[in-house]
């Protein structure tokens, strides 16, 4: 396979709007594989383009998250078909799990979907997710629990996904790993480093060997409304810039 630094600059033939999509998109790939979330090359992101189109922005199968770049990404239609010419093909099968949530989300732009160490061990805990961590309780806020079916090849499997999944915005998959949705590729990071972080904390104190203390249901209760104003109402927005600022200094070369 070609390296990302043999593919033409797609930034003339589309959209200033999915060109930006594009950047944040391969950052996002870079700054998962930055933060040691990413595979090989085995978990997706994938983004819904602006337009009335259904179409979506998702890895090429074969390249390291490292290496993505905004002209490198593929765009595809909801049954995985490529729409624009690329040497790269995508993993179908891996868009199963992508396809059915963009299809009856409409407030989804972005789903991140990663195999992360820490959060498969706790995908496969009974209790899930604890209350012990200031981190667990914004995930609690809206987290769900979708039960392992074997390798996402299925499409059988799709309606209970959707289901399980409703309209919240982190998903557990027992056994599997975890998932996020956002309204942007920065909404689905925070919520993915706020989700690892929250499973890595579990996995340490539980290795602790100590009893844990868990955090009371009130105080969970009202997390919402304290996330927004620790974010003063921006949520992603406030800490994107700077994640793109520590890559550029990382592993420039995402917005080629």
């Amino acid at each position: 396979m070609n390296t990302s630094s043999s593919i033409f600059s797609v930034r003339r033939q589309v959209s200033p709007a999915e060109w930006e999509l594009r950047v944040n998109l391969a950052a996002a790939y870079r700054l998962v594989a930055l933060h040691g979330w990413d595979d090989l090359v085995f978990t997706h992101i994938s983004a819904r383009v602006p337009g009335p189109e259904h179409h979506f922005l998702i890895n090429p199968y074969g390249m390291m998250f490292e290496e993505i770049t905004a002209s490198s990404l593929v765009k595809i239609d909801l049954h995985g078909k490529k729409m624009t010419d690329s040497p790269y093909e995508i993993n179908p099968a891996g868009f199963t799990i992508h396809s059915c949530i963009h299809a009856a989300r409409e407030d989804v732009s972005c789903i991140m979907h990663v195999h992360s160490l820490n959060g498969v061990a706790v995908s496969a805990q009974r209790r899930g997710l604890l209350p012990i961590s200031q981190q667990s309780l914004f995930v609690l806020s809206s987290l769900a629990y979708h039960d392992y079916e074997g390798v996402a090849l299925n499409p059988d499997e799709q309606p209970r996904l959707v289901r399980d999944l409703g309209d919240k915005a982190y998903l557990m998959l027992r056994n599997h790993g975890l998932l996020t949705v956002g309204a942007s590729p920065a909404d689905a990071f925070l919520y993915m480093y706020l989700f690892e972080a929250a499973c890595a904390i579990q996995v340490r104190a539980q290795g602790g060997g100590g009893e844990l203390i868990e955090i009371p249901a009130p105080i969970l209760d009202g997390i919402r409304a304290a996330a927004s104003q620790v974010t003063r109402n921006q949520g992603s927005a406030l800490v994107w810039p700077g994640l793109l600022r520590k890559l550029d200094r990382a592993n420039p070369g995402y917005r080629d």
